[in-house]
């Protein structure tokens, strides 16, 4: 629904942090990880689109090397928790001396393959870094600034020592230009409201994370670029906060709240409004679909949940059952845990699941095929048996991705196999293992992504007297 939004506020810039040169598109940053090396001809970097959003894919061409060089492409993100993250592959010129990420083949490296996106979903932290560590973006007002550099040879390591021949920096937004971020403290509701540019209505979107907790707006700030009033709620505290989670029976108070307060605002077209859930936020999701008077969703998308709740049980008794279930839980050799079997085999006493056979909205259910967190897949299998036996399974879609993990993101993020996690119960820090392949979860979460995005417009857009805006 975007096409090129950040074109007309492209600007070339100086700061003491980034010196970016244009006639060479070479740029260093001042961070001390690595120095320019001086050269009489010095590889012309070209990524477009200079500012672009999180999901737009980037054109990266190096030009100016000798023909048939080796050289390694390696790209840095210094995240806001002050830690590096970092990509790279290995790359042969062609006979101009030229090579086009979009189009030549990585020999190697942290990816390989014709990957144009690849310097960023494979990224890791850099060696050396702490453990269990997490990229997500918590400023969603400033970008992601990513630094593409050049290295002779095919190297693997070392980067912070070595000299690269030239480097070039883009920018990755999650907020579009026009789209406006508004704390949101009403009704005992506490989140952040993200409005495209203009009077609307616009469609609307509930946005609910999982048990992680904490106020997390990117993804909904991504929706909002695509013309979407997006809520992003706050319903669980984050980390080692001792505040007490909302006592929150599912699909009645403070959620209720929170769609009436998105579904009355007068830029939302009232009658479109869709809930979005990931792991937890599936099982409220669900519920608020299933149980609520209140709350009638024009559509849902569920990532990485399961209808396994009772449905008069709040969220704090729901960890509470959880930690019950203790025995269930298992660890790999690296001592990370595994919480899979903690709701296997799925129930047959109907009391303890969601009534997804009550759902009358359209539903797209997104699993990871390796989630070593929560049984998605036999959830699903599950769901598509209730509703089939309801009548109501036309309403369900289900998208299965062998190899993906269960932090299923916006698309090119990089894939987090393992990170910190902390037990509500005891207050303590684990490594929990999500799960997932790194290149079948990037294909998870692209391919997931573009079809959430026609998911939403088909049914937000297309089935009401919204006019759809293809430029913002």
């Amino acid at each position: 629904m975007l096409d090129n939004c950040f074109a007309p506020r492209i600007q070339v810039r100086a700061c003491p942090r980034e010196i970016l040169y244009v006639a060479s598109v070479c740029c260093c940053l001042h961070t001390g990880y690595n120095k320019m090396s001086v050269n009489s001809v010095s590889p012309l970097i070209t990524v477009k689109p200079v500012k672009g959003l999180i999901d737009e894919k980037f054109q990266i061409v190096v030009e100016h090397l000798n023909p048939g060089q080796t050289f390694t492409l390696h790209s840095l993100i210094h995240s806001e928790d002050d830690d590096f993250w970092e990509a790279f592959g290995h790359y042969v010129s062609d006979a101009k001396g030229t090579v086009k990420v979009s189009e030549d083949q990585c020999l190697g490296g942290s990816y390989a393959g014709f990957e144009p996106m690849g310097l960023l979903w494979s990224m890791k932290t850099v060696p050396g870094s702490r453990t269990g560590l997490r990229l997500r973006k918590k400023d969603v007002c400033t970008p992601v600034i990513v630094r593409i550099s050049v290295y002779k040879g095919h190297i693997s390591d070392g980067f912070k020592e070595e000299s690269c021949l030239g480097c070039a920096v883009t920018e990755r937004w999650y907020m579009a230009p026009g789209v406006h971020r508004v704390e949101l403290r009403h009704s005992g509701v506490q989140g952040t409201l993200f409005l495209p540019p203009g009077p609307g209505p616009f469609p609307g979107i509930l946005d609910m994370w999982g048990g992680g907790g904490g106020l997390v707006e990117y993804r909904a700030a991504l929706l909002a670029s695509h013309g979407y009033v997006s809520l992003a709620v706050e319903y669980l505290p984050r980390g080692d906060s001792t505040e007490s989670s909302p006592d929150v029976l599912p699909g009645k108070s403070y959620f209720e709240a929170a769609f009436t307060l998105l579904k009355d605002h007068p830029q939302v077209a009232s009658d479109q409004v869709a809930l979005l859930g990931l792991s937890l936020g599936t099982s409220i999701a669900l519920a608020l679909a299933v149980y609520s008077t209140v709350v009638h969703p024009k559509c849902m998308v569920c990532i990485s949940g399961s209808h396994v709740m009772s449905a008069n049980v709040s969220i704090p008794n729901f960890f509470a059952e959880i930690y019950k279930k203790k025995h269930k839980i298992l660890t790999d050799e690296n001592n990370h845990m595994i919480w899979r079997n903690i709701i296997l085999p799925i129930p047959t006493d109907p009391n303890e699941k969601l009534e997804v056979g009550k759902i009358k909205c359209p539903l797209l259910f997104i699993v990871g095929g390796d989630d070593q967190t929560w049984a998605t897949a036999e959830s699903a299998e599950d769901i598509e048996k209730m509703m089939e036996q309801a009548g109501n399974r036309n309403l369900l879609t289900v998208l299965s991705y062998p190899g993906a993990g269960h932090l299923i993101e916006p698309p090119y993020s990089p894939h987090i196999r393992n990170s910190k996690f902390l037990l509500s119960q005891t207050k303590t820090k684990v490594i929990m293992l999500w799960g997932g392949e790194t290149k079948l979860h990037s294909y998870a979460q692209e391919d997931s992504w573009q079809k959430i995005l026609k998911f939403l417009e088909h049914h937000l857009y297309h089935s009401s007297n919204i006019v759809t805006l293809s430029k913002l």
